[in-house]
């Protein structure tokens, strides 16, 4: 029947309020032209049983049911790009398989080729899914998963699809999807008035919240809106939820995650404060240490935990809680400094591998991995807290047999933090329950060689080992050695574990093995020898006859089916048979089904448990981990103390140090404090090592504080609130900043934040400008730290002219990088002693980095010029071109260094001073002047 259109009425004569469950946040309007903003507000619904819309908003009588509930889920999943679940694959239509096609590689195909307006599809097989998620997750996109979730076996019409999930960067749950050693968060941003703040200035802040779907994880806190891309730096999140009409909050399109846009009644704190309280089972939230200023954290929390609701569409029991992030109880450290120090990532290449994190694991789970990338990110500043870690790591560096023995159990455990939450969102299959099997199997091995230990953390982690004996019992008994990841492929549970399943088994096999004999007595009582039972969906078992034997079938065969080369045939007892055997097969396919669900569901009743005893093993494989790294490579556990002073004794590059072979690295020492100098300059020529040592500095304090031992022969460690890193620079183009501004911003900051009790680290401040502007700011910098803070500094510079500061300021002391001078070579010692420099050789770097001889040699030229001649008044330099002129063919011999603090001394001065004014006649005068106008263009003078 052809199609009849007619136009719309309008949205409202047949829309209908979309379920709380179906609604995903703001949508973009898709072909059918449908949006949904609130759970209350009226939708336009495509539903099967009635009329969809073409995309002129028309009635389309010609779509097929099919394609109607097509319409219907990608109504429900807004901008997502939706696989669409046909049988054994996923399909994509229209504008989605087109995108799909490009990024994923897929054939574009379409329905309807030879009508008006064909169909875009492009689809692959259901087992694909996985890869191509990953695909599309990393190119951007979200996607909408629409599942068949009713068997097409006894479906009545078009089976029932609906949408499971929707899959983001920061949504992601299945293990081919994420990097076992990293998080993977997904944190919202709620900016805010403070509460009590001035009218006429009121002061920002920013509430921050972090989940990982993946176990469970949930903080939020509020911060200084100025923090917001610090923090978000720390946390890593895959994916930044805002809301979408903050005027405020302008997203950094060039940051490392994705950004998506919520609606403002998320963030709303009423509901945000009834969906936290709802999704924990509690009457307020006063037990989570949530203070009234936290208002933008909650409503943040809410956000975050809305969306995941969104999203995932099923339960999420492992979210149980939420901790207030409290600044106060960490070492602060901005996104510049994380990015100079190279903590968690390498500058060049984004990389974990080569970072201070990548360096430092030796941990034996995924668990442990993470909850060590949070420490590294997150340093305490509580020193009772770093000490308990301490004395773990201690305790395991002197007993090597507990060590050992801790780290090898932990190797045959598995990620029991993903697993509790793959069971808690039903996306769990039979080798997870055996993998938590095997995890609880280990866990009296764990607990028996804890116990009776001496650190506060070794105890309490021993006491949280909960050995679920019952649990444990039941998934041993229940499952097979070796399980499916999917409960759908059957076969997974142990024989002996359930009497009904074995007697179904037992009469399914039994069926088969009959009509395996049923076939060879027709061959001998009929003399077909080719005769064969086969079996389809549609006829289910046959009798196949070959053409050239069918006047043998005796009358009793019924004919079914006739086809080209053979007749198909039915007999009354092969029906009969079959009816028992398919009946087997189907019952103990269910009673299996039943048993999985009865044991994940015993599972899931100890899912507080079981995240307890995850969490002690990831903080015991941290500790084993530190210890492991601090024994073989001869750390030593630091000594804290609340004096704002450091004294490092033989100190080394953690990176360098385990990269680097055995014993290459030069140690040095650093001593800082109010008599040693509080502020140490240090010169010297590049590439001999001034970054490298401060860096080494700071990620020596660092790790003393994350709980760690350091590379050195002894640590003092004055606690720090803060660590400052001020090194390097590049061009921010995106944001119209130049290298030089980037510099400022970054020192601005440490100036208007750093606290007496903070480290600094600078790195050749004022380079991006010209050399008396940039001079005349480090000079100045230097004061303001000297005078204003009286933190520790450690700053390394090619200004040698800072090295006077010595004698004016107390607490500012000279090191330089010793270098040796041989045969007009340059051999860097690498070793930092007290006193200031007085060459950078950088002509000499710049010989070995493989410019040019004939450029190396004309430099020598030029410098010894610039020694000789320094510069003009207008901070020009006066270089002398190979023939003995300036740019202008002028002689240059004359000139006379002008420097910031002051003029050289010239001859005529002298003279000037010496002069009688009040004797001399103007005759006299004007003659003097003369002169020595005359004796200034000489090449003399």
């Amino acid at each position: 029947m052809g199609s009849t259109q007619h136009s719309l009425p309008g949205r409202n004569a047949c829309s209908q309020a979309l379920p709380r469950n179906q609604v995903f946040g703001r949508r973009k309007p898709d072909q059918t032209g449908t949006t949904a903003t609130h759970p209350e507000t009226v939708s336009l619904k495509i539903t099967a049983d009635r009329l969809s819309l073409d995309r002129d908003n028309r009635y389309d009588f010609s779509m097929t049911p099919m394609m109607k509930q097509y319409h219907e889920a990608k109504a429900a999943c807004g901008d997502a790009l939706l696989f669409f679940r046909m049988g054994d694959f996923y399909e994509l239509f229209l504008e989605d398989a087109k995108t799909a096609a490009g990024i994923l590689g897929l054939t574009l195909t379409s329905r309807d080729k030879d009508s008006a307006n064909p169909t875009a599809m492009a689809g692959f097989p259901h087992h694909q899914l996985d890869g191509y998620l990953q695909k599309l997750i990393r190119a951007g996109y979200r996607a909408a998963v629409c599942e068949q979730v009713e068997d097409p076996k006894t479906a009545k019409g078009l089976v029932k699809r609906e949408v499971t999930r929707i899959v983001s960067a920061g949504t992601l749950t299945d293990e081919g999807l994420l990097d076992p050693r990293e998080a993977n968060y997904v944190a919202s941003v709620c900016l805010m008035h403070a509460k009590g703040a001035k009218k006429n200035s009121p002061k920002t802040v920013a509430g921050i919240a972090w989940a990982e779907l993946s176990s469970g994880r949930f903080e939020a806190g509020t911060f200084d809106a100025a923090r917001v891309d610090d923090e978000l730096a720390r946390i890593g999140p895959a994916e930044v939820i805002y809301r979408e009409d903050d005027a405020h909050f302008h997203p950094d399109t060039t940051a490392p995650w994705s950004w998506t846009s919520r609606p403002a009644w998320s963030f709303a704190e009423d509901s945000a404060t009834e969906t936290l309280c709802k999704q924990f089972e509690v009457s307020s939230l006063d037990g989570y240490g949530f203070e009234d200023n936290d208002s933008a954290a909650i409503r943040a929390a809410g956000g975050v935990l809305t969306y995941l609701q969104e999203t995932q569409r099923n339960d999420l029991s492992h979210f149980r809680g939420i901790v207030s992030h409290r600044k106060s109880n960490f070492l602060q450290i901005d996104a510049a400094t994380r990015r100079s120090l190279e903590i968690t990532r390498t500058i060049r290449s984004g990389s974990r591998d080569g970072s201070l994190l990548g360096v430092i694991d030796r941990t034996c789970t995924s668990m442990g991995s993470r909850l060590l990338s949070d420490w590294i990110a997150a340093p305490l500043i509580d020193g009772p807290a770093i000490e308990a870690r301490l004395d773990a790591v201690a305790e395991f560096v002197s007993d090597a047999k507990l060590r050992s023995d801790v780290r090898e159990t932990l190797k045959q455990t598995f990620d029991l933090t993903r697993l509790m939450a793959r069971i808690a969102t039903q996306r769990t299959g039979p080798r997870d329950l055996l993998q938590v099997a095997g995890t609880l199997s280990n866990l009296p091995k764990l607990k028996a060689r804890l116990t009776d230990r001496d650190s506060e953390r070794l105890t309490f982690i021993e006491a949280h080992l909960h050995l679920c004996p019952e649990l444990r019992s039941k998934l041993e008994s229940a499952l097979a050695d070796d399980c499916p990841i999917s409960a759908a492929e059957g076969n997974f549970i142990r024989p002996g574990y359930d009497a009904e399943l074995d007697s179904l088994r037992e009469l399914a096999k039994g069926g088969k093995q009959w009509i395996a004999e049923y076939q060879k007595r027709q061959m001998d009582e009929t003399g077909i020898t080719n005769i064969k039972v086969g079996y389809n969906r549609v006829f289910g078992y046959f009798l196949e006859v070959s053409n050239s034997q069918k006047d043998r079938v005796p009358d009793f065969f019924i004919r079914k089916q006739t086809l080209k080369n053979c007749e198909r045939y039915i007999t009354p007892e092969l029906k009969e048979y079959e009816e028992k055997v398919l009946a087997a097969d189907d019952k103990a396919s269910a009673r299996e089904q039943h048993l999985f669900l009865e044991i994940r569901s015993l599972t899931h009743s100890h899912l507080s448990t079981l995240q307890e005893v995850a969490a002690a093993m990831a903080e015991l494989d941290v500790l084993a981990s530190q210890a492991e790294i601090a024994s073989t490579r001869n750390w030593t556990r630091p000594t804290l103390t609340d004096d704002s002073i450091l004294r490092i004794e033989s100190g080394r590059h953690p990176v360098l140090d385990v990269t680097m072979p055995q014993g290459e690295f030069v140690p040095n020492d650093c001593m800082q404090s109010p008599e040693a100098g509080m502020i140490q300059l240090i010169t010297g020529p590049n590439m001999a090592g001034k970054s490298t040592y401060i860096r080494q500095v700071a990620l020596i304090t660092l790790m003393a504080q994350a709980g760690s031992f350091v590379p050195a022969a002894s640590a003092e460690i004055g606690l720090a609130d803060r660590i400052f890193a001020r090194v390097g620079a590049s061009d921010e183009l995106s944001r119209g900043q130049s290298t030089f501004m980037v510099e400022m911003v970054e020192t601005a900051r440490i100036l208007n934040t750093a606290t007496s009790r903070s480290l600094v680290i600078l790195d050749e401040i004022g380079r991006g400008t010209s050399t008396y502007d940039g001079l005349s700011l480090a000079w100045a910098i230097t004061e303001h730290l000297h005078e204003q803070i009286g933190c520790r500094t450690l700053f390394a510079t090619h200004y040698h002219e800072l090295t006077q500061l010595e004698e004016s300021l107390p607490r500012v002391a000279n090191l330089n990088v010793a270098v040796k001078e041989w045969n007009d070579e340059v051999i860097f010692l690498h070793r930092i002693v007290r006193g200031g420099a007085d060459k950078s050789y950088g002509i000499h770097v710049a010989r070995l980095a493989g410019i040019p001889k004939a450029v190396n040699e004309r430099a020598k030229d030029v410098l010894a010029q610039l020694e000789a001649d320094h510069r003009d008044a207008l901070d020009r330099p006066t270089i002398r071109s190979p023939g003995g002129s300036d740019a202008n063919g002028a002689s240059v011999n004359g000139q006379y260094q002008m420097t910031l603090f002051g003029f050289a001394d010239h001859p005529l001065i002298g003279q000037v001073d010496q002069l009688d004014l009040d004797s001399m006649t103007p005759i006299e005068a004007l003659q003097f002047l003369q002169e020595a106008k005359q004796g200034l263009s000489s090449p003399s003078v």
